[in-house]
């Protein structure tokens, strides 16, 4: 079967977008977006500074201040939302291809997954605009409360390379719904899908400056803009390590709200008991293998109940070979390349670190398709994992499974507590009460139950401990981009 075309090369604009139009960083400096399908370059793309960062931050505030969209009557925004919802959906082709060529995810998981959520995401917020309604607060009859809900201003939006769609659509949804001005930092490793949003933003009628987006490395584009005195709320995703950072830079410049959804090393339990071994079994491997294992909600740490470990890893392995990397234009590859060299690297560091820990590998190992230029990994697992060991510990994000062991409920829950994430787990049992005794025990944001991964965008997303702070998604999200304001009026009544 035939791989998807390449577009033409001049198809892609690497400008920064800033107060709705296409423009270069101020010093004219550019880097090379470089696809891991293969190795070429795509195009280049604006390497944005502080400057750059300055203006786009002026044009967001100047729009915010003329309230030409936080002003917009909430029926006219929430079409406008709703109208930059189906121009996604009229480009997914686009779309979808960018995405695979810019990071190396699967052509079809690009445009049935990725596409349709961020679109399905911008139009949810766009639709709930007219539906969240401010309150009147029980006082007494001397007094009219009201407790409204007001935009924060000005918001820095930060996003990784795993999801560049759908992590930019669960931020800049509920931020421009709230009625806020946006400045969004693409990671520099997947920038393409986020300007060409914000193109089609501008098209839908999204006033200009309301929406810019800047390109470039975080130390040159992203520290700026966290650490802005006129940004009134950076909401970010990735490393807890750069979120970590986040939250000092936001007490460092003007104490701004800091919003930060972090890593995870997700625990995924399976009972004795489990109601459909088969089904259990498909979703450890398909969840871990799915996006090349770049997703923070992965359940890399499979625990099996020891007495049925060994006919769950039998079952695991006879699927591994459909994992195989391919071409990510290929219609029907399930796996496709690493975001680039560098993260290829990590990944096969610590498929050796586990290998010099005493862990063995029972599938994979070992890069793919060299040949081809691009950054493949073979899908792994290993067997005989312990908790002490760094692959059970550390976020490697490839497609790397570690497997445990468990003797009974208490052991699996102190086992997969012993982190210092908290995003999502999944626990696989017949029994009502184990299920829901150990969704309560452990420390998560989410906890799947005999099934993992299923989701909605009425749900919120977020996790404990350094998994990050706050929640995307739901109604709860306008929490982030929205202050809470309250007015007192005294009445005296005049009967």
């Amino acid at each position: 079967m035939k791989p998807v075309s390449y577009p033409s090369l001049a198809s892609f604009d690497g400008r920064a977008l800033i107060n709705g139009q296409r423009v270069a960083a101020q010093d004219g400096q550019v880097f090379d977006c470089i696809s891991p399908v293969d190795g070429r370059v795509l195009t280049q793309v604006a390497r944005c500074g502080e400057a750059d960062v300055n203006a786009a931050v002026a044009a967001a505030r100047a729009a915010f201040e003329d309230r030409r969209w936080s002003g917009m009557p909430p029926a006219q925004r929430k079409r406008t939302m709703i109208r930059f919802a189906d121009l996604l959906l009229e480009h997914a082709d686009e779309l979808a291809l960018t995405e695979t060529l810019d990071m190396g995810k699967p052509v079809k998981y690009a445009r049935a997954v990725d596409v349709h959520s961020a679109a399905n995401c911008i139009r949810w917020y766009g639709e709930a605009v007219d539906k969240v309604y401010d309150e009147i607060a029980p006082t007494p009859s001397t007094a009219l409360a009201l407790i409204t809900r007001e935009p924060v201003g000005v918001v820095g939006v930060i996003v990784p390379w795993n999801y560049p769609m759908i992590m930019a659509a669960w931020k800049i949804a509920p931020a421009l719904a709230s009625g806020n001005s946006v400045v969004l930092k693409p990671s520099e490793k997947s920038p393409l899908t986020a300007l060409r949003m914000a193109d089609l933003a501008l098209e839908a009628g999204v006033p200009e400056g309301v929406f810019n987006v800047v390109t470039g490395m975080g130390p040159e584009a992203g520290s700026p803009l966290a650490l802005h005195m006129d940004v009134d709320c950076i909401a970010f995703t990735g490393s807890t390590r750069v979120g970590k950072q986040i939250h000092v830079m936001a007490g460092q410049s003007n104490l701004k709200r800091a919003w930060t959804e972090l890593g995870g090393k997700s625990p995924n339990i399976v009972f004795a008991d489990c109601p459909n071994l088969d089904r259990a079994v498909e979703a450890a491997v398909g969840s871990i293998f799915f996006n090349q294992g770049e997703s923070c909600n992965a359940p890399s740490r499979l625990y099996v109940e020891a007495t049925i470990k060994d006919r769950f890893l039998e079952k695991a392995l006879a699927l591994v070979p459909a994992y195989a990397p391919a071409n990510p234009l290929l219609p029907d590859t399930v796996m496709g390349a690493l975001v680039d060299q560098i993260q290829m690297a990590s990944v096969l560091r610590y498929i050796d670190i586990g290998k010099a820990e005493g862990a063995k590998v029972i599938a994979g190992g070992e890069q793919a398709l060299r040949e081809t230029g691009g950054c493949y990994v073979q899908p792994t697992i290993f067997d005989g994992v312990t908790g002490g060991m760094t692959i059970a510990r550390e976020e490697i994000f490839g497609p790397v499974l570690s497997v445990l062991t468990f003797t009974d409920a208490a052991d699996a829950v102190r086992q997969a507590n012993a982190s210092v994430y908290g995003l999502q787990a999944g626990v696989w049992t017949s029994d009502l009460n184990k299920a829901h005794g150990v969704a309560r025990a452990l420390r998560a944001g989410t906890v799947h139950v005999n099934q993992y991964d299923e989701d909605d965008i009425t749900v919120p997303f977020g996790g404990f401990k350094q998994s990050g702070v706050g929640r995307d998604k739901s109604l709860h999200a306008f929490d982030k981009y929205t202050e809470t304001k309250t007015t007192w009026i005294r009445i005296d009544s005049p009967v």
